[in-house]
């Protein structure tokens, strides 16, 4: 995409892999499989989708999650493959038969597809099916498929009956050993028993009060166990439809039950978290499997009966000795939300929340690194120190915690808050710590623990420090922007404008400019000095929910509740590129919670309501030089000659202003530089006021409030019609807005730490005696810079900035450390801190 006037194109590399992943790049890594345009990584796999299986033989097995159905070795839990497709719902079930060369896979959307196990080509896509499908087996001998309330022909995919009609869904569907009879049941509380052969009803079995989620014939098909949201289990005798015993130690909805393959013991899983291990012949409770923190939703046994498998709402699959109880493995992935991400200043390691957990991520490898425990309440936020060596997670617990990423340990737990941490930031040189609840915000000594202010803030939902460490910025869900002095406490600025809750804010690179998000689905940028709104982005139409900064501060990204990813031209306001998490990966929510750019810039990392963490390379390529004439009149207004018309012509202009003869700055041809040639320049002149404070800062292209004021008048006595000279009055009324403070302003001195000399810039709103008076640690006078009376304007460049020299009134350097300036205008005056370092 190319941008206007630098000639500098910003993209997302489209990198398009193989929505299925066959055998022969197995090797290759996983987090590159079945990538949605435009991505390079991703890292987790969404929630489960509450189907899990061993193969038939053993040697894999196979989960179903949001971004598709995966295979993994059964010995060292590997992927082995990824089996999606675009345009793809929500996978309801999946089963494999029992040669292990199809698998059959069932959506929400009501179709079912029949794929070649090993070359992960699609085989078949039978369709016509009323309800989204939940349930899959496959016949014994492998030649029927029973889907819900149908049975189909595996070999050519003809649908063979249709089972009579009853009410609700079908949970679960299961042949007799022989293949003579199905079993099904679902949201009734019925199970029945067909004739595979005729369709014909053979019995129903009664007796559960609520839905039965589950059933199994036992391997002798004598007897069949079911297991209902009524908290129990019940066997039957399959023969005569006879209850046998009724099992009543799970304390809440029984999802899932399994016979071992002797058919002496029954596994049970339940919403109360456990599995329990049954004695079929007696019914007595032989043990509890504990472990999982969330609902139980499916439990698989290997072939040859020794390892369990279990899956979990807390999107965990835990493997289990079935001889023993002892768990063996565990896979996790993210939840619902990842809604926060993190690279560390080496662009090595991404950190993502995992419920109560942090995960490192080897970038390179796509495998993780550690995971970080501890927190005892899901973590909303985490943030790497500037230097990488610590990382900070704030949580639902209520506790800030800072940990050591080499070795995983946790350094601190910050314990004052009195709610829920929404959100976490380090101060540029790692000192400091926030972290925001709903109604405070506590800023920590990283050092000592030891708290060192708190803000009162209402509804707090997003922070940022300034990058001088001396600002701290809130947004909140009162709709407003809150400015606070680091060292103070104090409140400083209050931005308005928003309609909604802003839940994002960023700084600019340079500091100059806090870009907000919000639900009103607006972008506002805002100069930082001034309060003075200066642009609002549209395009997303659902809440904005994250922004990211490139750290060059030239490309700004926001994430949406849209389920898009918008880059921006940060100084210009220009839409890029928008990158939409595709069909397939519209499981839930699609909300793009969280965005991080690397720090060199390369990769966007963003985090969303689908569990799912990608990567995308932003990748500014090198400077395209076309050969292409310029027209005239562009080429007269570029003084310098430099390819672009910038402030830097204005302002040679201005320098030359009144000269006469042969002069470059004579853009008209007229023989002398005056207000025509300005006031054309100045017409050409349309992204470099976007950004005011980023130009005013520089000496050489310095311009003043009076000089612009000037102008502008000395144009309007002119009063040419011509649309170019009218064009240039409205740019240098808009400069001359932007050069016109709202309110009287102190700024950070730059450069700080400096030795042996530093500027102090400052705004004026009104017309002024200024004095700036330099005071020691202890407050003893130290220099009184008298700098008489100034009108209004902008005083920030080193040519306009008060100037000090790093010596006392007697003309001696003063010694390192921490002064105070105060800047004293009419009845304003405000201090801040400096430092001289030696």
């Amino acid at each position: 995409m190319q941008l206007k006037n630098n000639n500098l194109s910003i993209f997302l590399i489209l990198f398009l892999v193989s929505t299925f992943y066959l055998p022969n790049t197995f090797a290759q890594n996983p987090t590159r499989w079945g990538l949605p345009e435009g991505a390079i990584a991703r890292f987790g796999k969404g929630r489960a989708t509450r189907t899990i299986t061993f193969l038939p033989d053993g040697t894999q097995f196979a989960v179903g999650w949001k971004t598709g159905i995966w295979l993994y070795d059964a010995e060292t839990y590997q992927e082995m493959a990824l089996f999606t497709m675009d345009g793809m719902t929500e996978i309801g079930a999946f089963a494999f038969s029992p040669d292990g060369k199809i698998l059959a896979s069932g959506s929400r959307a009501n179709t079912l597809r029949l794929w070649d196990v090993a070359t992960g080509q699609l085989k078949n896509i039978l369709t016509g099916h009323k309800n989204s499908i939940f349930s899959i087996a496959f016949s014994p001998d492998g030649t029927t498929l029973a889907v819900g309330r149908n049975l189909w022909d595996v070999t050519t995919g003809e649908h063979l009956k249709t089972f009579r009609e009853q009410d609700g869904h079908v949970f679960s569907n299961a042949f007799s050993p022989d293949g003579t009879t199905l079993a099904n049941g679902g949201s009734s509380d019925t199970i029945h028993l067909w004739d595979v052969a005729t369709g014909q009803s053979l019995k129903i079995l009664r007796g559960h009060k609520e839905d039965v989620n589950s059933i199994a014939f036992s391997p002798d098909g004598k007897m069949l166990a079911s297991g209902s949201s009524d908290n129990t289990i019940r066997l039957w005798t399959a023969a005569t439809a006879q209850i046998k015993n009724i099992l009543t130690d799970h304390r809440d909805n029984v999802n899932s039950v399994v016979f071992t393959p002797d058919g002496s013991t029954l596994m049970s899983g339940s919403v109360d978290k456990t599995i329990r291990v049954w004695d079929v012949a007696t019914g007595l409770q032989k043990q509890v499997l504990t472990g999982h923190i969330a609902s139980i939703y499916s439990i698989a046994l290997s072939p040859d009966g020794s390892t369990l498998m279990s899956g979990s709402d807390d999107n965990a699959i835990y493997f289990w000795d079935v001889a023993t109880g002892e768990r063996l493995e565990t896979l996790r992935e993210h939840g619902d939300a990842v809604n926060s991400v993190a690279f560390n200043p080496a662009n090595t390691i991404i950190a993502t929340e995992l419920g109560r957990d942090i995960v490192l991520w080897d970038i390179a490898t796509g495998l993780q690194k550690q995971v970080l425990t501890g927190h005892t309440g899901g973590v909303n936020s985490i943030v790497f120190s500037p230097n990488g060596a610590t990382l900070a997670s704030g949580s639902n617990d209520g506790t800030v915690r800072v940990w050591d990423v080499a070795t995983g340990q946790i350094q601190k737990i910050l314990t004052e808050h009195s709610g829920n941490i929404r959100t976490v930031a380090f101060s540029p040189n790692g000192g400091i710590l926030a972290g925001a609840t709903v109604h405070n915000i506590f800023l920590w000594d990283v050092a000592t623990g030891i708290r060192k202010q708190t803000l009162i803030g209402n509804a707090n939902l997003s922070i940022a420090f300034s990058p001088d460490g001396e600002t701290f910025a809130s947004g909140s869900a009162d709709t407003t922007i809150r400015l606070w002095d680091v060292t103070t406490g104090l409140q400083n600025q209050t931005f308005t404008g928003h309609g909604d809750y802003v839940n994002s804010i960023a700084f600019s690179s340079d500091g100059a400019i806090l870009v907000s998000g919000s639900r009103d689905t607006t972008i506002r940028l805002w100069n930082v000095a001034t309060g003075q709104h200066l642009q609002t982005l549209v395009g997303h139409t659902r809440t904005i929910w994250s922004l990211s900064f490139s750290s060059n501060g030239r490309i700004l990204a926001s994430g949406s509740r849209d389920g898009t990813i918008r880059l921006w031209d940060a100084l210009t306001g220009e839409h890029l590129e928008t990158q939409e998490i595709p069909a397939e990966d519209q499981w839930g929510n699609n909300t793009i919670a969280s965005l991080s750019f690397s720090p060199d810039g390369s990769m966007l990392a963003s985090g969303s309501q689908n569990g799912i963490v990608f990567l995308w390379s932003v990748t500014p390529p090198s400077v395209v030089v076309e050969p292409v004439t310029r027209p005239p009149a562009q080429a007269e207004v570029d003084v310098n000659a430099d390819g672009v018309v910038n402030i830097l012509d204005l302002v040679l202009v201005s320098a030359n202003f009144g000269k006469t003869g042969q002069n470059v700055a004579d853009v008209n041809g007229d023989g002398v530089v005056n207000i025509e040639d300005l006031v054309k320049v100045a017409g050409e002149l349309v992204n470099d006021i976007a950004a005011p404070a980023v130009w005013s800062r520089e000496p050489e292209i310095a311009l003043t409030r009076a000089e612009i004021h000037r102008w502008l008048q000395e144009a309007r006595q002119i009063n040419l019609t011509d649309p170019d000279f009218q064009r240039g009055v409205v740019i240098l009324e808009q400069l001359l807005t932007a050069l016109t403070p709202k309110k009287t302003t102190l700024l950070p001195n730059y450069p700080n730490p400096f030795n042996p000399e530093t500027w102090i810039p400052y705004q004026l709103a009104e017309p002024a005696n200024v004095t700036v008076s330099i005071y020691s640690a202890d407050g003893k006078l130290i220099r009184t810079l008298s700098l008489g009376d100034q009108p209004v304007g902008i005083y920030e460049s080193r040519n306009r900035a008060a100037y000090w020299d790093g010596r006392n009134e007697l003309g001696e350097s003063v010694a390192s450390g921490v002064y105070l300036y105060t800047l004293s205008a009419g009845e304003f005056t405000a201090t801040r801190k400096m430092l001289i370092r030696k």
